[in-house]
């Protein structure tokens, strides 16, 4: 299998990238590239600038946030989930410290990247946005519904 295929089967199994067909799927592939880390090996820090949008290939990332010099895990996010949503759109500071857990590979989108491809392939572009909106949407239920229940457990 050659890397193009290989980098578009990869984007097929994206949920973000759902909506888009095949054609679409090879547009896009030229505005992402993979990256392997190494067990620990960082893909951003807290507190960073956020330039970019990454998902998970291959392997599995830990989510993680510095509270008084102790690293307290939020979250494991293995193939298929993506992080950097805010950052692509907003470019904000990154809120937590993401690391490899294990050898793994990302694909990134950077904003730059991101901007051509909206203005050179608006339709592919406005799938994308699509399917981050609707990951942001989830993930703003799903957090709603575990403050909801914290709030009720702690009256």
């Amino acid at each position: 299998m050659n890397i193009n295929k290989e980098l578009e089967y990869l984007i097929s199994e994206i949920p973000v990238f759902r909506e888009l067909d095949a054609e679409d799927t090879q547009v896009l592939s030229q505005y992402l590239f993979p990256k392997d880390l190494q067990a620990d090996g960082l893909v951003c820090k807290e507190g960073q600038h956020g330039s970019f949008l990454s998902f998970v290939a291959l392997g599995e990332l830990e989510i993680f946030k510095t509270l008084d010099n102790k690293e307290v895990v939020i979250s494991k996010i293995s193939e298929g989930d993506s992080l950097g949503e805010m950052a692509l759109i907003d470019g904000l500071t990154r809120s937590a410290t993401v690391r490899a857990c294990k050898p793994s590979t990302i694909l990134i989108l950077r904003r730059d990247d991101f901007n051509t491809l909206l203005t050179k392939h608006p339709v592919v572009g406005i799938k994308i946005l699509k399917g981050i909106a609707r990951l942001l949407s989830l993930n703003l239920r799903k957090a709603s519904a575990q403050l909801t229940t914290f709030m009720t457990m702690t009256q």
